[in-house]
C-alpha cells in the first residue's frame, strides 16, 4: 500500500516539474513515506555468499534499514554469527525467510539458481518483490519458474557493496524503477537503471571491473616497491591515488584524458610513463580483458 502510494506521489512530483507547477509539497510528502517505506520493509537475501554478505553489510551501513529487518539465509548458518550479534536474522530456512520479506535478493550462482527457485516458487507471494543477482539468467527464466504474480528484477552489483561503494546495474522487464529496489541498493553505492540486454556488460564492466582495478593497484604497489617504497606505504599511496582518480572523474564530471592533460607536461616523466605503458599494449590489454570476460559468460 505504502509503495503504490509513493508511486502515485512521484508521478505527481514528475507531472508538477514538467508543468512547472511548485512541486515542494509532493517532495517532503514523498520523502516521508520513502523513509517510512525503508525503515518497515523486510528485506531477505537468499545465499550468505560472498556477495550476498557484502550487500547485508551495506544494508547495516544504511540508517534507514533496521538491522532486525534483514534477514539472511546461508546451509551453514554457524559462518554468520558476526550477523546475529548485529540483530541480522540468520537463517537455513529459505522458505520462511522469504514469506516473511517484502523485498527478496537471490544472491546464488547461475547454475542453481533456477532450481533453488523451483523448489522455492510456492513461498513466494502476489506483490512481493524478487531481485536476481545472478549473471546470465534472464527476466523470463526467473518469471517461467515463479510466476508472473511476483515483481522481477535483475541486479548486478559488485563485492564494493560491504564498504557502501557499489556500482549496481539494475533492470526490469518494463523499466519501472521501484522505490524499494532503488532505495535497497543505494543502501550500498550508486544504482543505475538500465535495459535488460545489457546486464551482461554490467557484470562485466561494474563486477568483474573491481578485479580489474584491483589487478592494476596490485602492479603500482609492486611499482612502487621496486623504485624504493615498503610494501604499506606503496599500498597507500597507490590506494589513495586511485580514489582521488576517480573523485577528480565524479566530481567534476569530466573525461579522463582531460585530467591527464594536467599531469603531463612536455618532456616529463608523466607522458614518458605513459607512452611505454601504451607501446606495451596497457589500454590494448585492458580492452581485449573485458571482450574477453563478456564473450566468457
Amino acid at each position: 500500500m505504502l509503495t503504490e502510494l509513493l508511486q502515485l506521489l512521484n508521478q505527481r512530483y514528475t507531472n508538477c516539474k514538467q508543468n512547472k507547477i511548485n512541486r515542494k509539497p509532493y517532495f517532503l510528502v514523498r520523502l516521508f513515506f520513502y523513509h517510512i517505506i525503508m525503515k518497515n520493509s523486510k528485506i531477505t537475501i537468499i545465499g550468505g555468499g560472498n556477495l550476498g554478505l557484502s550487500m547485508a553489510n551495506g544494508l547495516m551501513n544504511n540508517p534507514e534499514i533496521q538491522n532486525q529487518n534483514i534477514t539472511v539465509t546461508k546451509r551453514q548458518i554457524e559462518t554468520l554469527n558476526y550477523l546475529t550479534e548485529k540483530g541480522v536474522k540468520v537463517t537455513g530456512n529459505n522458505a520462511e525467510a522469504i514469506r516473511q520479506a517484502d523485498l527478496v535478493i537471490v544472491a546464488l550462482k547461475p547454475y542453481n539458481i533456477l532450481d533453488v527457485l523451483t523448489e522455492l516458487k510456492g513461498a513466494f507471494k502476489p506483490g512481493q518483490i524478487l531481485v536476481s543477482v545472478a549473471t546470465g539468467i534472464s527476466i523470463d527464466q526467473i518469471e517461467n519458474v515463479v510466476g508472473n504474480a511476483v515483481k522481477i528484477y535483475r541486479a548486478m552489483p559488485n563485492t564494493a557493496s560491504g564498504v557502501s561503494m557499489s556500482a549496481t546495474c539494475i533492470a526490469s522487464k518494463t523499466n519501472e524503477q521501484h522505490d524499494l529496489v532503488k532505495g535497497c541498493f543505494e543502501s550500498f553505492g550508486s544504482a543505475i537503471f538500465i535495459d535488460e540486454n545489457l546486464m551482461e556488460s554490467a557484470t562485466v564492466l561494474g563486477a568483474c571491473g573491481v578485479a580489474y582495478v584491483l589487478r592494476f593497484i596490485r602492479g603500482m604497489i609492486q611499482g612502487g616497491i621496486q623504485i624504493g617504497f615498503d610494501s604499506k606505504t606503496a599500498t597507500e599511496i597507490a590506494t589513495q591515488t586511485v580514489k582521488g582518480a576517480a573523485e577528480l572523474l565524479i566530481q567534476g564530471d569530466t573525461h579522463p584524458e582531460q585530467e591527464i592533460d594536467k599531469v603531463t607536461t612536455p618532456k616529463g616523466c608523466t607522458i614518458a610513463g605513459l607512452n611505454e605503458m601504451e607501446h606495451n599494449g596497457f589500454s590494448s590489454a585492458l580492452i581485449k580483458g573485458i571482450l574477453t570476460s563478456y564473450e566468457a559468460i
